[in-house]
């Protein structure tokens, strides 16, 4: 369980599968968000119908409301949430180090005001590691400090010293609790920090395969707001470090210009909100106009789908006429079929780039897509 094949690549560009207890992961792959416990105004059959393999839910968000002891009591995330295949759970130090006004960091964990009442909590490894088997995801995240972008040195440093002295608590707290039984298998993925200055994310990948040999790595700060440039020489360093034979898991990208670039960069796992997000703006992704946004007054007579190569049930069915009426409307439905249209670009790009993996064309391929994607896609 849990084991990482590969079987095919073109440059650092990998094509692979990942075996789980509730099904094997085609990478590369986006795996939808569904942060308390639900994507966004999709029941879970349509998510699987979009072609996801997995999806996100939030620690932080999931122990506040409606608290992780019910949720185990009702069958765990998988019964809950009424989702089959894998889940993957982060450990919520993202949402609450984001929290910087009512947060205290300390080296034994992080004191924070809930967001929805303001009464105070303690997250520590420990207390993590807890939640998240208790949650019973089949891919669980190591707390970690994640600084902010464009922080100075001795700040992504100290961050790096914290994270790898709570990735040993929360390791000794995970064997702790696997030892004592009756929880589902899962597997622990650390999380790696650096910033964007290339020693630093050197040393700390180093420090971690030292640790133990991880059945994957998620790769944490680099959706925070550094520049692209930097994330991609980041991308491009950690190829060279982390081992061929483990997932590598970029935390918060999604945007389909970004995937493919981390494709390129030798990523396999992604997540993010903006599928949904955008979709509650209006936006909407195509692979020949970019990026629209459909409260446009140009879309009032437009008759075509959003993307009239996207076999989703949105582009199927409806125009981009009916759309732009329902968003200028503030109606309910546009969410729901944007989103659906959204998460199903993101799928079906990663399968695409999976398909042209092992074909050999992926960066012929993936330049012809971004050079074509950038020069219409800036919002409309």
């Amino acid at each position: 369980m849990f084991d990482f094949t590969l079987s095919a690549t073109d440059g650092s560009a990998r094509a692979g599968s990942f075996s789980t207890p509730h099904g094997d992961m085609q990478t590369p792959a986006f795996m939808p968000v569904g942060t308390a416990g639900t994507v966004k105004s999709l029941i879970m059959e349509e998510v699987e119908s979009l072609g996801a393999q997995a999806v996100l839910a939030n620690t932080y968000h999931l122990y506040l409301r409606p608290g992780h002891e019910l949720i185990e009591t009702l069958g765990r995330l998988h019964d809950f949430m009424r989702w089959d295949g894998p889940i993957l759970t982060d450990s919520g130090g993202y949402q609450v180090f984001s929290l910087a006004d009512i947060r205290k960091v300390r080296d034994d964990g992080v004191e924070f005001q809930s967001h929805i009442d303001g009464s105070r909590h303690i997250f520590t490894p420990e207390s993590v590691m807890d939640i998240q088997r208790t949650l019973g995801a089949d891919m669980i995240m190591a707390f970690d400090e994640c600084p902010p972008g464009g922080c100075d040195r001795g700040t992504a440093e100290a961050a790096n010293r914290r994270t790898l002295a709570w990735l040993e608590r929360c390791q000794a707290r995970f064997a702790e609790l696997g030892a004592r039984g009756g929880f589902p298998t899962q597997v622990l993925f650390p999380v790696l920090q650096g910033n964007v200055f290339d020693d630093l994310r050197r040393e700390h990948a180093e420090q971690f395969m030292a640790l133990d040999d991880w059945r994957g790595y998620g790769i944490g700060g680099l959706s925070v707001g550094e520049s692209k440039p930097d994330m991609w020489r980041t991308l491009e360093l950690l190829d060279g470090v982390l081992p061929a034979d483990r997932p590598r898991y970029l935390m918060g990208v999604g945007y389909p210009d970004d995937l493919l670039e981390a494709v390129a960069r030798g990523c396999d796992l992604f997540d993010c909100v903006a599928p949904t997000r955008n979709a509650r703006h209006g936006t909407a992704w195509t692979s020949v106009e970019g990026q629209i946004n459909l409260k446009a007054a140009r879309f009032r007579e437009d008759t075509r789908p959003i993307d009239p190569g996207c076999d989703c049930y949105t582009c199927g069915r409806y125009d981009r006429a009916y759309l732009r009426h329902l968003v200028a409307s503030s109606e309910w439905l546009p969410v729901r079929l944007i989103s659906i249209h959204n998460l199903r670009f993101l799928v079906r790009l990663g399968e695409e780039a999976r398909r042209r993996i092992h074909d050999g064309s992926f960066d012929a391929w993936r330049r012809n897509w971004l050079e074509r994607y950038r020069k219409e896609g800036s919002p409309k």
